[in-house]
């Protein structure tokens, strides 16, 4: 038996340096500071901090919306679950205090914490537990179902104390429960989740201005350590520029996904500097599989062999190559290069062999992404001689027409969630991407009690998705973050699918 505890309520995830690769920024034009000292100042515990981000939710139903940015700011700051995942994406107990695997890995025996209340007034029991997992595993709608899929039972012999119960191992489970489908929710409450949120977290939601800003405030009767700022403000600001004047202007403490051409602005200007973090963020041009011409591997090849990554990452000014679907922070990475180097001679030839040498293609993307890709995706694929055509659209018309209808030929999309390798293995997924094989893989990865084994054969798979073309992945990202020098704590790595805030204290004036 695997036994895992905490000594106390918090202290494993106190903010550190974790959808990404080691060493991933190469600033162009101006260097990255290191992470600020601690303040020289005195905490005050009765500050706000202001916090600028590019991606604002359509609604706050975690339960029900996808994406990372309701995970962003809402997991770990209001909504807690029995472990969580550190920035490097350690795995740490969070509700519950310890817990422990069988040998056959087939039982997970959870104990949780005691004295903790939800924002509401209720209690938090095994029974609490219960409800939420079984509503996951039940309701094929909610976030998380597939995530549960070898849970066979959800059980609570006593008020401190969860069992659950599979029918066969899973290697990600304790992974599946840091993000939604592990989040505990008040039994019976009938919170509209929609507009509001009653979670057990650091901070309650205090507000939320649709189109402008998302407010927390410290939960007095907190269950662990109490947070270290009275207040968050979330200021959702999609154009960069505007952001980095707000930030200048003295409206923001933090800023982040600082564009790179921008940094030199904020750099060691107005008691700002930068920290340059480590992500699991692929940043992915989707092929649509499925449909002509992308159906044809030799299509997909050409478009890949087009790309110099190395110079488009230059051009973005952060992050490094990535020539398949796990970063280096995942299990199961492995440098893909040789798969689809720089050749758009061999371009050229296979758009020929394909009858496509006047190809005319549309890239859809969200029109929250700077313009450097797709202006480099135009003129690289213009040289072998592929007329692209860019199609902006609002992130929630992305949502509808391409992850939801499968309605386009390429996108382009900054996947941050960690370990998300199963998409490849989803057939119903908007990739369109559908082989046995890597099913096959992913399966038994899953299934293996042994983790060098499971790393093995999902390097394995991903290979074979990669030497399939099933896509192109043109960096993993890195994040900038502007960090005035009155804040410390504040995270350093994978901020765009995680930001726990309960550590981070903002100096007195």
């Amino acid at each position: 038996m695997q036994i895992f505890t905490s000594r106390r309520a918090r202290s494993p995830r106190t903010v550190a340096v974790g959808i990404g690769a080691v060493a991933l920024l190469a600033l162009a034009g101006c260097a990255a500071s290191p992470a600020p000292a601690e303040s020289a100042g005195e905490a005050d515990p009765d500050a706000t901090l202001r916090v600028g981000l590019v991606l604002e939710p359509e609604n706050l139903d975690i339960r029900r919306t996808s994406g990372v940015a309701l995970e962003q700011v809402l997991i770990d700051n209001v909504y807690e679950g029995l472990v969580t995942r550190t920035t490097d994406n350690e795995i740490v107990p969070s509700l519950a205090t310890e817990y422990d695997i069988s040998e056959d890995g087939l039982t997970y025996t959870f104990t949780l914490a005691e004295g903790v209340t939800f924002h509401g007034g209720g209690e938090l029991t095994a029974s609490d537990v219960v409800s939420s997992f079984d509503a996951v595993r039940d309701d094929e709608s909610l976030n998380g179902h597939r995530d549960l899929a070898h849970v066979t039972a959800v059980e609570a012999p006593d008020d401190r104390t969860v069992v659950l119960t599979l029918d066969q191992p899973d290697q990600n489970l304790l992974f599946w429960l840091t993000g939604p489908a592990g989040l505990v929710f008040d039994e019976g409450d009938q919170t509209d989740l929609k507009t509001a949120a009653n979670g057990t977290g650091p901070f309650t939601l205090d507000s939320w201005s649709q189109g402008s800003a998302i407010s927390l405030s410290r939960f007095a009767d907190y269950w662990g350590d109490a947070a270290g700022v009275a207040a968050v403000e979330f200021s959702y600001i999609p154009d960069r520029t505007a952001a980095v004047n707000a930030a200048l202007d003295g409206d923001l403490d933090v800023l982040t996904r600082v564009e790179p051409d921008l940094a030199p602005q904020l750099d060691g200007v107005n008691g700002f500097a930068l920290t340059d973090g480590r992500s699991t963020s692929e940043g992915t041009l989707a092929f649509n599989n499925a449909a002509p011409p992308l159906d044809d591997v030799r299509v997909r090849e050409a478009l890949r062999l087009a790309i110099d990554h190395d110079a488009l990452v230059q051009a973005l000014g952060t992050g490094s190559t990535l020539y398949g679907p796990i970063p280096e922070l995942d299990p199961g990475y492995e440098d893909l290069s040789d798969v689809a180097p720089f050749d758009p001679e061999r371009a050229k030839e296979l758009l020929a062999e394909a009858g496509q040498e006047d190809l005319k293609i549309t890239l859809t993307i969200s029109n929250h992404y700077g313009t450097t890709v797709p202006a480099y995706l135009v003129s690289a694929f213009h040289d072998v001689g592929v007329d692209l055509r860019v199609n902006p659209v609002e992130f929630s018309t992305w949502l509808n027409d391409v992850y939801e209808n499968k309605d386009y030929e390429l996108s382009f999309v900054e996947h941050a969630e960690p370990r998300d390798f199963s998409n490849w293995a989803n057939p119903d997924y908007y990739f369109d991407y559908d082989n046995a094989e890597v099913q096959d893989l992913y399966a038994e990865a899953m299934t293996t009690i042994d983790e060098a084994e499971s790393s093995a054969l999902l390097a394995e798979a991903a290979r074979i998705v990669s030497e399939d073309h099933a896509a192109d992945w043109l960096y993993s990202a890195g994040e900038l973050t502007a960090v005035y020098e009155g804040v410390s704590g504040f995270p350093v790595d994978s901020t765009t699918s995680r930001i726990d805030l309960s550590s981070v204290t903002l100096a007195g004036e």
